[in-house]
């Protein structure tokens, strides 16, 4: 059976996440600890007790979520006794998850992971004030309807097709008033919902450039070890594991979109039957049923979620 691990992007961050994870298993609080340190922030507490506000603040919300999906991924290996390479043929996240998934395939180490991963969170926020971008779902149409929404609504502004989640649900990015004529001009044109979303920044898409600079500087600084398994990623749909490729690559992803649904089909045509969901939530497992049933998806977040994977993977 071919099967992948897939990791969570923004969206699926709660407070107390990861926290029974933190107390059930070493190699899970030791990630929380890893990251704590190479941010000189207590990020642990802020994820178990904080508010929903800090939580939420982009720099936070995505070191976090791959703190808990790596604890998670930690946890498994260490109570199944077997490492990720030996049952996955692909690994994969949606957006930030792309830095979990490489960071749990041995390609970061989880210090460089968190750093990087609070790099991004910042440049992201910065690249455009708060107020000029803004993002929407537009519920029904294909991705190349919404491409030409998108296009009608640009009228000399940034308005781009941002996530391809599943088939249906699209999410455009760009300047606030552009995105609002997107969310018009969907309704106009039959789409079943079309929805503003509560986010910070107008994430992939043009407007993050100064955003995708950063980050360019930062990758050319940080070691990237070939990982055990093959990475999904998002900006191509397809896999690599040279060091070199996934570095431009996270560069491009910061404007770039997130093509999850093409990554699911193409992991699919590779024969992947099963995808496992590491860390908080169960957004992509949601998204998996939605882009096709016949892969099956379980979720692991949690101790209990955790000792029924070992079983189902043994």
């Amino acid at each position: 059976m071919t099967r992948a691990f897939i990791f969570p992007g923004q969206g699926s961050q709660s407070i107390g996440m990861g926290k029974e994870l933190f107390e059930s298993f070493a190699q899970s609080r030791a990630v929380f600890e890893e990251v704590d340190d190479a941010l000189g922030q207590k990020l642990s507490s802020l994820i178990f007790e904080g508010t929903e506000e800090d939580l939420n603040m982009t720099e936070n919300t995505q070191p976090a979520l791959m703190a808990v999906s790596v604890a998670a991924m930690r946890a498994l290996e260490a109570e199944g006794a077997f490492s990720l390479a030996d049952k996955a043929s692909y690994v994969a996240g949606h957006s930030l998850g792309e830095y979990s998934a490489l960071t749990a395939a041995g390609a970061f180490s989880v210090s460089d992971a968190a750093r990087l991963l609070k790099l991004r969170g910042q440049a992201m926020q910065k690249a455009v004030p708060v107020g000029v971008g803004s993002m929407a779902a537009i519920i029904g149409p294909t991705l190349e309807e919404v491409a030409e929404i998108a296009k009608d609504a640009a009228q000399g502004e940034v308005c781009e097709a941002a996530n391809d989640n599943s088939v249906g649900q699209v999410v455009v990015s760009g300047h606030k008033d552009a995105i609002a004529r997107a969310v018009e001009i969907a309704s106009e044109r039959g789409a079943k919902r079309a929805v503003i979303l509560p986010v910070s920044a107008p994430f992939h898409c043009a407007l993050m450039q100064p955003a995708a600079e950063a980050m360019q500087e930062a990758l050319s600084n940080t070691q990237i070890s070939a990982p055990s398994v093959p990475v999904v990623a998002n900006v191509i749909a397809s896999a690599t594991q040279d060091p070199d490729e996934i570095r431009k690559l996270l560069v491009s992803q910061v404007t770039g979109a997130v093509r999850w649904r093409e990554s699911v089909i193409w992991m699919k045509e590779q024969g992947v039957t099963e995808m496992m969901e590491i860390g908080a939530g169960k957004v992509l497992s949601g998204l998996i049923r939605r882009i096709d049933r016949e892969i099956s998806c379980s979720a692991a977040g949690t101790p209990d979620e955790i000792k029924a994977l070992i079983e189902k993977l043994s």
